[in-house]
C-alpha cells in the first residue's frame, strides 16, 4: 500500500492511469462488459463497484479540461429507462474530485462499444447496475514547481 493511494487502485491499475498520457481514455465497465473483446489492456476490479473505483482513480488522474466531454456513458437501448441514481453517485464522486466538469455525455451502445476499443485500458470492475459503464478522459497532469526539473 502506498500512502494517499486508496486500497482499490491494484498496482496493475496503478501502472495503467501512470502510463496513460492526456487525452487517453480509461473504461471502467461493469461485472457483464464483454473487456476482452474490447481491449487487450484489461484490468479486473472484481467485487469493487465503479463509485469507489471512481473516486480512487481520480484522487490520482485529472480529467480533461481541453474537451466537451471527458466523461461518457452508455445511452440507454429503446424501451430501456435510466435510473439516473446510477449518473448521480457517479456524479457526486466527480463534483466532489474536479468540480466543473461538464456534464456526462451519453453514447449509443454500440458506439460505446467501439470507443471502448480505442481507450487505452478497460477495467471490468464488480458493478452490476444497468448502464454504469463510464469512460474517463484523463487531462493534462498539473505539475507543481517543486517537482518540476530545473534545466
Amino acid at each position: 500500500m502506498l500512502i494517499g493511494v486508496s486500497p482499490v487502485i491494484s498496482p496493475d491499475l496503478l501502472a495503467v492511469l501512470h502510463r496513460m498520457g492526456h487525452g487517453d481514455e480509461i473504461v471502467l465497465a461493469d461485472a457483464f462488459f464483454p473487456g476482452d473483446t474490447c481491449s487487450a489492456r484489461v484490468i479486473r476490479a472484481d467485487g469493487i463497484g465503479i463509485p469507489r473505483l471512481l473516486d480512487g482513480i481520480l484522487r490520482l488522474m485529472n480529467l480533461d479540461a481541453y474537451v466537451s466531454s471527458p466523461v461518457a456513458m452508455m445511452a440507454p437501448v429503446a424501451g430501456d429507462e435510466l435510473d439516473m441514481s446510477v449518473e448521480s453517485a457517479y456524479r457526486d464522486v466527480i463534483d466532489r474530485r474536479w468540480p466543473g466538469t461538464p456534464p456526462v455525455e451519453r453514447i449509443e451502445r454500440f458506439a460505446f462499444y467501439e470507443r471502448a476499443k480505442t481507450a487505452f485500458a478497460v477495467v471490468v470492475t464488480g458493478e452490476t447496475v444497468k448502464y454504469g459503464n463510464v469512460i474517463l478522459k484523463k487531462g493534462v497532469v498539473p505539475v507543481s514547481a517543486e517537482f518540476r526539473q530545473q534545466g
